[in-house]
This record gives C-alpha cells, sequence and structure tokens, in this order.
C-alpha cells in the first residue's frame, strides 16, 4: 500500500466550518516514558503540546465535537485571542497531519490529529489575496 504513516490532510478539509480553542495548550505527557515528561514527536523529536478544539460543524453530536490536536513545536503555542465577549478563540492549523490507529481498549478505528503551527484564522481578503499571489 502506498499510504504509510501520518495522512497530510488541509485544514479547510478536516474542519470545513473552522473550529475553536476551548482549553489550554499544555504538554502532552509520555506514557512511555517511567518518569512525568513531555512527549516527542518520533520523527522530529520536537516536543508535543496539546490543544482541545471544538469542531464547529453544526451537523456533528455533541461528542464528536471536541477533539485534541497534537502541536509539534519547540516552544509552547500561543491560543489566538478568542471572540469579543466570548471565551472561544477561533482558530486555524498548519501542516496537519491525521494518524489512524486502533483503540486498545475498544478496538475501534480512531485518529490522531497533529499539527505544526496554530494561528488566528486568516481573513477571506487573506486567503483570496494569498491565492491570487500562488497563481501568479
Amino acid at each position: 500500500m502506498a499510504l504509510q504513516g501520518p495522512i497530510p490532510i488541509s485544514f479547510e478539509l478536516l474542519f470545513p466550518y473552522g473550529c475553536y480553542v476551548v482549553g489550554e495548550v499544555t504538554a502532552a505527557k509520555d506514557f512511555d516514558a517511567k518518569r512525568d515528561t513531555q512527549a516527542k514527536d518520533k520523527v522530529t523529536g520536537l516536543p508535543v503540546w496539546q490543544v482541545p478544539v471544538m469542531d464547529a460543524d453544526p451537523s456533528l453530536k455533541a461528542a464528536q465535537k471536541t477533539v485534541t490536536v497534537k502541536i509539534l513545536s519547540e516552544v509552547q503555542p500561543v491560543v489566538p485571542p478568542s471572540l469579543p465577549g466570548v471565551p472561544l478563540a477561533p482558530a486555524e492549523f498548519e501542516g496537519l497531519e491525521v494518524k489512524p490507529y486502533v483503540h486498545q481498549a475498544t478496538g475501534r478505528l480512531a485518529y490522531s490529529i497533529s499539527a505544526r503551527v496554530m494561528r488566528a484564522p486568516r481573513t477571506a481578503a487573506g486567503k483570496s489575496s494569498n491565492a491570487a499571489k500562488d497563481a501568479a
């Protein structure tokens, strides 16, 4: 099979309605280590951070809305500013990958989502101007 390892995916495909940060960025724990240490990505060696996000897709059930995105970064990522009067921060991710695995307890297929960058969403104007630059 040609697919091996993580599967690259665009933000627009994974979160077509966008997403919102609903918690703090924390260090991901290395469950294989004997001590309480931060996980490091096996391929890049970068520290792994995690942040809970809520998928804005209105068709999802409540239990499917919140997922954890792992961010591979030397420094702790900063949550983008929240919306005025709302405790939610819209975010976009770059360098997204989906890693399928079989959940040990249930035997069901599950997914781990990782990214390289978390940032505030680009405006529609920013997206179209970037598209124009790419086309040139």
